[in-house]
């Protein structure tokens, strides 16, 4: 117990959704055995008294008819072997409604706490299961403890609930003995509902509080380390330090092919060692476009590579600030600048006048 201690307390970051995935796959889910006995005892009632009445007069009439025709029988004749065997038909017969009903009210109070799921996790073969010191563990644990003083607990609050309601009964109690059968089974038909009802009432507070512990418990249980959740972000999003490699090596290579469109450039506009930007033009093109640009260390390249292919440059300040703003590499110059790059160009061209015409 000293060793979960510092685990519960270094986990303090809630459990993301694949954590709470992975959980409902394994079949760790937030459930209450209180909730499960609820809906059976509530199933139970219900079943008892919508069948208790009919039971009741149909099991009468057969006693009746076996007491009134007890000296026609023959012990261990065939004729009282058939009766018996048929008097056990029925009473499966009947049992077998009430045992499918108990079992549909038993899914319905899984469903009401968690989703369907199918998961063979919790039977597979575990050495902790059979560990003798695992065992020790599990049987003074503090889950353990908690479900044992919950037992107590519930154990007396149903006696102290049974003793209310049978207390004042305990004169019909007594008549019992004297009654014929009839009046006996509606008597007990009488207190069996009162029973119920009364265990049913107080068993909804008890589940209400249980399933709360027991969600508790289970967020509890799910919440994940400071150390966890980075891993878990690491495996599905990546190493952040990979990924800005990989961003790195990639800006890199856009960076080396956007200087090798310099050398084709038709001029390029500085501010004047800021910022650069490479424009590309032809007859054949309806709007010039943008090879290259950069501020600062890639402006200086930009300005060498040009210079060293002889690409004209215009010192422009303005419209190079705003073409670097406003358009991207590979794309046409917007129509706001249309003009200005318009008048530079027409300047570049003719200076180059003589290799145009060429």
């Amino acid at each position: 117990m000293s060793d979960e201690a510092p685990e519960k307390s270094s986990k303090t970051e809630d459990p993301s959704q694949r954590k709470l995935d992975e959980a409902h796959k394994k079949g760790d889910v937030a459930k209450s055995q209180e909730v499960t006995t609820w809906f059976m005892l509530a199933g139970s009632g219900l079943l008892f008294a919508v069948l208790a009445p009919g039971t009741s007069v149909g099991l009468s009439q057969n006693l009746a008819l076996v007491m009134a025709n007890a000296d026609q029988f023959e012990i261990g004749g065939p004729a009282f072997g058939a009766l018996m065997a048929g008097m056990a038909g029925s009473v499966m017969l009947l049992a077998l409604l009430p045992l499918c009903a108990l079992a549909v009210f038993a899914i319905a109070a899984n469903l009401v706490q968690h989703k369907p799921l199918l998961s063979v996790e919790p039977i597979k073969p575990k050495l902790s299961k059979i560990s003798p010191i695992a065992g020790f563990k599990r049987l003074f644990s503090t889950e353990a403890l908690v479900n044992f003083g919950k037992g107590l607990l519930k154990l007396a609050i149903v006696g102290a609930v049974l003793f209310f309601v049978l207390w004042p009964e305990r004169d019909s109690l007594e008549v019992m003995v004297t009654s014929d059968p009839a009046a006996i089974l509606l008597i007990f038909q009488n207190l069996g509902i009162k029973v119920f009802a009364a265990v049913i009432a107080v068993l909804t507070f008890i589940a209400i509080a249980d399933f709360l512990y027991q969600r508790h418990r289970w967020w509890e249980r799910q919440k994940m380390t400071v150390q966890e959740t980075r891993d878990e972000y690491k495996q599905m999003e990546g190493d952040p330090q990979i990924k800005g490699r990989i961003r790195a090596i990639r800006n890199e290579r856009s960076r080396k092919r956007m200087m090798a469109n310099v050398p084709g450039a038709t001029v390029i506009i500085t501010n004047p060692t800021h910022y650069a930007v490479a424009l590309k033009y032809d007859r054949d093109m309806a709007a010039p476009v943008c090879l290259a640009k950069g501020v600062d260390a890639v402006a200086l390249r930009i300005r060498a590579l040009a210079e060293e292919h002889s690409v004209p440059i215009v010192e422009n300040p303005p419209l190079a600030r705003a073409l670097f703003a406003s358009v991207d590499i590979d794309e046409t110059i917007p129509a706001e600048h249309f003009k200005a790059v318009a008048q530079v160009i027409g300047y570049v061209m003719r200076l180059r006048k003589p290799a145009w015409r060429g």
